[in-house]
């Protein structure tokens, strides 16, 4: 038997339809704030990196879309979705998400008002999305020549950025902390461009050449590594990562290698969750081999 809609279902999908109306790509939440449908990949023996070029759905953000039909097939293949997320960085706002939290002695707010006053940047009135815990999620509109990194606490604590590969958690989902809704007084705010002061803090630095971050590594090969990610095509970006952190395991500097590979991966898109656990999957692997 299927199983039955959420009783938030039928609200979500509909935030969802009308904010892929907009041009946003949208995909359906759990109550967890993760991806609904689960991967269909999962039972396979050997797991494929694969971002949907199967055919198939169930790729997380690789799934997302602003076809109307098919949000609707999405949230048909997860009834229990009680929300949506909304994917960053694509075209044609090339959305920015500035996730402020408050919560205990963390004042994610306050963090980034610091940050305004001390670089000399305005915070424009743009798009804002209260959330469960009493933060604000702020929506910009980044530039399309620019890939902004998704990252946690880089800025300040309290302030994660959700660029290229991540998403936001849509105004109308419902999760198991309570609702995301859109502020109180913000009313039909459009989508503000992000402050060009602001824009410096979240583009890494580049080196002289201008295609690859400015890095604590040394030595040829260390610097061969790092290039061979920054280099990555996409579809081949957590192989190349893989492939290069198993090498840095080889050397006798790994620890801070591995740092810097994760920055390089984060600098072409990577979410950097997903590439620091593929650089200890490479470290683990090694160890493993290591002592056989």
């Amino acid at each position: 038997m299927p199983a039955q809609p959420h009783p938030a279902h039928s609200t979500a999908l509909a935030h969802a339809l009308s904010a892929a109306s907009r041009g946003l790509e949208v995909i359906p939440l759990s109550r967890t704030k993760l991806p609904a449908i689960r991967s269909p990949h999962r039972t396979e023996r050997r797991q494929l990196r694969c971002h949907g070029e199967c055919g198939q759905i169930g790729h997380g953000i690789h799934d997302a879309t602003t076809d109307p039909d098919a949000v609707r097939i999405l949230f048909t293949a997860a009834p229990w979705a009680t929300g949506y997320g909304i994917a960053c960085g694509r075209t044609p706002h090339h959305l920015i998400g500035i996730d402020l939290d408050v919560k205990h002695d963390v004042d994610g707010i306050a963090g980034l008002e610091a940050l305004a006053h001390e670089h000399a940047f305005t915070i424009p009135d743009t798009i804002t999305v209260a959330t469960p815990s009493g933060g604000r999620h702020l929506w910009l509109r980044g530039p399309a020549d620019r890939t902004i990194p998704n990252s946690v606490g880089r800025l300040s604590p309290g302030i994660d950025v959700r660029g290229t590969g991540g998403y936001l958690v849509g105004p109308g989902s419902v999760t198991n902390r309570g609702t995301y809704a859109l502020a109180l007084g913000i009313g039909h705010q459009d989508l503000a461009d992000i402050p060009e002061g602001l824009l410096r803090l979240l583009t890494p630095p580049t080196s002289r050449a201008g295609n690859a971050p400015l890095l604590p590594v040394a030595g040829r090969q260390a610097l061969a590594l790092v290039q061979f990610v920054i280099d990555a095509p996409e579809g081949q970006r957590n192989d190349r990562l893989y492939w290069a952190a198993c090498r840095a395991n080889e050397t006798t500097d790994a620890p801070s290698l591995a740092d810097a590979l994760v920055d390089a991966a984060v600098h072409i898109g990577l979410p950097e969750a997903e590439a620091r656990a593929t650089v200890s999957s490479a470290a683990r692997r090694t160890t493993t081999r290591g002592a056989q």
